[in-house]
Parts: C-alpha cells; structure tokens; sequence
C-alpha cells in the first residue's frame, strides 16, 4: 500500500499518476491538507518514506513542476527504473513538441531539452519530435481560423469490450431507441450545418460506438443527413469508423462509398482468436479479414487499423503474429494502443470475460516484466509499420496505460489522419453531435504585444453533451441551446 500526503490539492494529481505508473498494482491512499512534513510526503510499504519540501520558489506553477520531479526521482530510485515518458502525465506529450518545433528549436538540442527538463527517453523524445514536425506540415494545409471539424458519435456497439470506458451500450439493449436517438441526433446536426455558414468544413468523423451497428438504411438516413446540411467544398477528410468486423456487411460498406467517405477504420485490436474471445470481441480473425478484403474489393484505398499492445494474456510473440497478419493486408495507417487500465470499464461483468479479469490481475503483479513486455510490443510495431512505408503522424497518452507508454498512429505519407491530428493539437474548433460528444471551440483572445503589434491568442471552449442516450434524447433541445450559446460567436 502507498499513501500520498499533500499540503495542495493541486498537486495530488500529478503525483498520483506518477505513483500509480510506478506502482500500477498497489493500492494507494491519498490525504490532503495536514502535517505532510513539507508540500508532499510518499510513505510506501509502511517503511519507505521520503517528505518533499519545495523551498526554491513561491511561483505556483514552478512549485509543481519542481516537486513532480522531486517525486520522481524517488519513485525511480524506489522502483529500480526510470520510465518512458518521465514526469509527464498529460496526454498530449506532442504539444509541447510542437511549441518547441515553432521556436525554432532543432531536433537533437530538443530530445535534450526533454531528457534533462522531464526525464523523457531519448527514444520517446525523438518520437515526439518527429510527429510534431509531421503535423504542422499537415495543419498548414488547414485554414485554422475559418475552418471546422466535424464529429458525430454513434453510441452502440454489437458488445461492450471489456477494456472499454467510452459511452456506448449494447445494440441488443438499445435497438429500439435508435430510431429515436438519430431523430435527436439528425436535429442536432441540421442545427450546426445552418449556424456555419462561412466557415469551411475540413474533416468529418463519424465514431462511437461503432456506426456500422446501425442498419444499412439507418446508416443511408445518417450519411443523407450530413450531406444535406454541410458543403463540402473545403472537405480535406471524410472518416467512418466502420470499427467492429461483426458489425460490417456488403450492403454498409457500399452505403458509406455512396456516400464518398475516404477513410474507414476495421479495428480487429488483436488478430489472436483466444484474447478476442476473452475480451469480449464477438468476431474471429476470419471476420476481420472478410470485411478488410470486402472494403478492398468496393473501392476503399485508405484503411486504418487499430491494435492494443498489452492485452492480458498476450506475449510479444502474439503480437508479432498478429503484426505479420496485419502486414499481409497492408492498410494505409495503423494505430497502435497501449492498454488503459480504467475505472469505469466493464471488466468482469461477463462470464466470458472472466479469463481476462485472472490474467490481468497476474499480469499487474509483476509490472516490471508487464513494461518489458509493453515495450517489446511496441518496438515490433514500429519496426512492422515501417516495413508497410508507414510512418508515425500522431501520439497520445492514457492515464493508467500499460508500462507509462503511449498510443501512436502510423501511416502513408499522404493517408495520415487529419482529425486525428486536431483532436491532439487542438489548433481548430471541433464541433461534436452526439451523446457523451464534446465539441472544442478554439475561440479568439485578442492581445497587444510588447512591440506595440496586435497578435492573436486563443483559448479553448468545450461545450459537453450529456452521455446517457435517454437523457440526449429527451434534452435534445437543451444539447442544442448549449451549443447556440458558444458557436461561432
């Protein structure tokens, strides 16, 4: 058992996670305000203790900064290694790559930069240079300021995966409601199409969930919709999250090609028979490769995969096989998680899952060889997709993810993902229908600098629906007036 003390509430987060990447199997407590000895104390196994005293700074910010550091280095010293990613615990570990990259910062002198200031790995800091590189090559091809995204959400899936925490349910359970949840949702996207005028519509993305549990005339009456309500005259993307192999059929497919998208994903997340039965995936490998070659054989040429490095049960040599497997089909990008162990999935609420609940308890117990494995996954994958010619385009991270590792997406030179990009950056405003969607508007602050010039700096608006699907559509109206508030203002 590890128990956190912190004089500040504010910085039991970072520590938090910092321990629990550490620590991924230990229970920790966590106490604030009171005798902590100093800002923080980390009492571990009832005999490791170690107080933190911050005395070089009364600027806030720099305090917590300085302190996560402290906390680091013993952690590391605790554990007996250092991890991947440092000190970092945010989920966009590109952004300040990125920042860096516009100040005219070179590659090597940042990856020292990163090491010395955060504790980030040479490997992980050059990543991380590389992909903020890739992006702002991309984003200069989007008109930030005028332009939008677009993306609607699908809250069903034919199961509910046992890793899964995002809000979707059953399509058994929901299938007489939806009908009624695309009548809200039609409402919600006709409102956003007449309040853009004069902005340029760039990308549409279309997840969950998984869209292609809607039946093909549900789908025909969704796709209809967005036609009829946004031009498409500075569409760059246009990407479907086809998603689930059991959930794909001809007649969808060629719905969605009607239509023009240019992008769908077919998401096998492992090509092992055993672990897709153990995590509650109702397809086998033979159904991901049907509708892969289904989707080849109507026209699609950019296909996006994803995988989860880490799954309980696995080894790197699955990992390899289903990387050899997935080579054989060659998509144009491949997006490769590292598991998130999360709150509020829904691990062990099934009989059949119960296999997966006993192998990731085992697997938790021992979470150096756990990172090791991570890791050795990981490597396989970017070794694969640069076999492919796929290159690295975007990162994100999780908390609680496997080993302290990170989710990155590989592809084409001229396939990555462009949403995908803007969701992590957040350069453009992201306008979001759907339950549980949250739209993010980048809006304007207007500011003088110090030569006497006006610039331009932003700051970011979410506006949240609400995630229950009764409760979206029963407030749609509601859903709507919040955006009438803050759209476009």
């Amino acid at each position: 058992m590890i128990r956190i003390e912190v004089k500040d509430e504010s910085y039991l987060y970072n520590i938090y996670h910092l321990v629990k990447s550490f620590f991924p199997s230990e229970r920790v407590e966590q106490r604030i305000g009171g005798e902590t000895g100093g800002d923080a104390r980390i009492r571990i196994d009832g005999d490791y203790i170690k107080s933190f005293d911050i005395t070089d700074t009364e600027d806030k910010k720099m305090r917590k900064f300085l302190l996560d550091r402290a906390v680091y280095e013993a952690l590391a010293e605790a554990a007996g290694h250092g991890l991947a990613w440092g000190i970092l615990t945010g989920v966009r570990p590109t952004k300040l790559a990125m920042q860096k990259a516009e100040e005219g910062m070179e590659r090597e002198a940042f990856i020292s930069w990163f090491g010395q200031e955060f504790y980030v790995s040479e490997e992980k800091a050059g990543l991380a240079y590389d992909i903020a590189v890739r992006e702002r090559k991309i984003l200069k091809s989007l008109d930030v300021s005028q332009g939008y995204s677009l993306y609607v959400g699908i809250p069903f899936c034919p199961t509910v995966c046992s890793y899964c925490s995002f809000s979707s349910g059953s399509i058994t359970v929901w299938k007489n409601m939806v009908d009624a949840y695309l009548n809200a949702l039609c409402r919600e996207i006709r409102y956003i199409g007449s309040r853009s005028d004069g902005r340029r519509l760039n990308t549409i993305y279309i997840g969950g969930g998984t869209p292609t549990t809607l039946e093909a005339e549900q789908l025909e009456r969704l796709l209809t919709c967005i036609d009829e309500s946004f031009s498409r005259e500075y569409l760059l993307e246009y990407t479907i999250e086809a998603g689930r192999p059991d959930s794909i059929t001809e007649e969808k497919l060629q719905v969605i090609r009607n239509h023009q998208a240019t992008r769908i994903s077919i998401n096998p997340q492992t090509m092992q028979q055993r672990t897709l039965d153990r995590i509650g995936r109702r397809h086998s490998v033979e159904e991901v490769i049907r509708a892969f070659g289904m989707a080849r054989r109507l026209g699609f040429d950019n296909i996006n995969m994803d995988l989860i490095a880490g799954l309980p049960g696995e080894t790197w040599e699955d990992m390899r096989d289903t990387l050899r497997q997935i080579k054989e089909l060659s998509p144009e990008s491949l997006t490769v998680h590292s598991l998130a162990i999360k709150r509020a999935a829904k691990m062990g609420q099934e009989k059949s899952v119960l296999g997966y609940v006993k192998d990731l308890e085992e697997q938790m117990k021992d979470p150096v060889r756990m990172t090791e494995e991570v890791s050795r996954m990981i490597a396989d994958a970017a070794e694969a997709a640069k076999e492919m010619d796929l290159e690295p385009y975007y990162l994100y991270r999780q908390k609680n993810i496997a080993g302290n590792f990170e989710n990155v997406g590989y592809a084409k030179v001229d396939k990555a993902g462009i949403y995908n990009i803007l969701i992590m950056e957040e350069k453009q405003s992201i306008v979001a229908a759907g339950a549980g969607a949250s739209t993010k508007l980048v809006l304007p602050l207007p500011v003088t600098v110090s030569d006497g010039g006006s610039g331009k700096m932003t700051t970011l608006k979410r506006v949240e629906n609400v995630k229950s699907i009764w409760e979206y559509i029963s407030r749609i109206d509601e859903m709507i007036e919040r955006k009438g508030e803050w759209l476009w203002r």
